[in-house]
């Protein structure tokens, strides 16, 4: 039965494979590259430097990370990999609804429990070891970045930790469950698809954030940024007054205003300016990088657990609606 299974998706699972296959052809050589430049440059060092905008590795990082950063812009697109391994590997088993070839099977004295468990134990595990091999690859590739900017951002968390595990079984449980009730594979896998993205743009933009309230950070700007911010990811950040108020009449464009220039093109911030307008102040709203395990273990349990159960109702379905 595991055979026939394995043979019945064995094209969704290659097309993951080589999906996987071509991300590690890309990172794998910039990644040494990077790991080989990053220890020739000892910015190790850098790494616990308290404020390194104000030291001489500020531009040891930045040539660093203004160097490698290109290629993590394309980070972004990756978010697409674990719902289109997801709903790929559904779709073996939708395909044998919306044709009937499962009543063979049931009809061969295999009964419709094992038949059940059989599919989706090996899709499930074939869906947790592609996210897997996409997380370790990506969490490797990206390990000196993170050591000298964090992994709280945007598109940096998304990669790490066991959120991409999460991320795809969301999206085969959703392919799934609609594709038992349409029998349609098709329309299954796109609809799937979409709402893996809609999901992932909600939490995302507007629902992370929101796991744990943010701290604030109102410090002089002559202090510059604070430590505590080196590796946060940081939700506001804007002049204010002592206790954190933007100050009134103040301009939105405030550091537009206060930017010296030279030939036409800013050249430095006037924190004398600042000041004169009320607003010697940084205001920051943030979520400290120490989150990092607490925020990755709230989603993964928000995408694993929303996931277990569209599949464990497309199981029911199957078992008792099915004909």
């Amino acid at each position: 039965m595991i055979w026939v299974s394995w043979r019945q998706q064995r094209t969704e699972t290659l097309i993951a494979a080589a999906v996987l296959a071509l991300l590690a052809a890309l990172l794998i050589p910039t990644g040494l590259h990077m790991a080989s430049v990053y220890d020739h440059d000892h910015l190790s060092a850098c790494v616990y430097v308290g404020n390194p905008q104000t030291s001489s590795c500020g531009q040891m990082v930045a040539a660093f990370t203004q160097r490698f950063e290109q290629l993590g812009g394309l980070f972004g697109w990756f978010n697409l990999i674990p719902g289109l391994i997801g709903v790929l590997l559904a779709a073996p088993l939708i395909l044998e609804l919306e044709n009937g070839t499962h009543r063979l099977a049931w009809t061969q004295g295999i009964t419709r429990r094992r038949w059940i468990a059989n599919k989706l134990g090996l899709t499930i595990a074939t869906a947790l070891l592609a996210a897997t091999i996409m997380s370790v690859l990506l969490s490797w590739w990206r390990a000196p970045l993170d050591h000298l900017l964090g992994r709280m951002n945007i598109n940096v968390f998304d990669f790490e930790g066991t959120v991409g595990l999460g991320y795809t079984l969301f999206a085969l449980g959703l392919a799934l469950l609609i594709g038992v009730l349409s029998r349609r594979t098709v329309p299954a896998v796109v609809a799937g698809f979409v709402g893996y993205v809609v999901a992932r743009l909600f939490v995302q933009n507007w629902l992370r954030q929101r796991y744990e309230t943010a701290l604030t950070s109102t410090t002089p700007t002559t202090r510059g940024v604070s430590a505590n911010l080196n590796y946060a990811w940081v939700l506001i950040q804007e002049p204010s007054d002592k206790y954190g108020h933007a100050p009134s009449g103040v301009a939105a464009n405030l550091l537009q205003i206060c930017s010296r220039s030279i030939g036409g093109q800013r050249f430095t911030i006037s924190r004398s300016c600042i000041s004169a307008h009320g607003a010697g102040y940084n205001h920051v709203v943030y979520q400290p990088a120490s989150r990092f395990w607490l925020f990755q273990g709230i989603e993964t349990a928000l995408f694993a657990g929303t996931a277990l159960t569209l599949i464990g109702l497309a199981a029911w379905w199957i078992h008792e609606r099915t004909t």
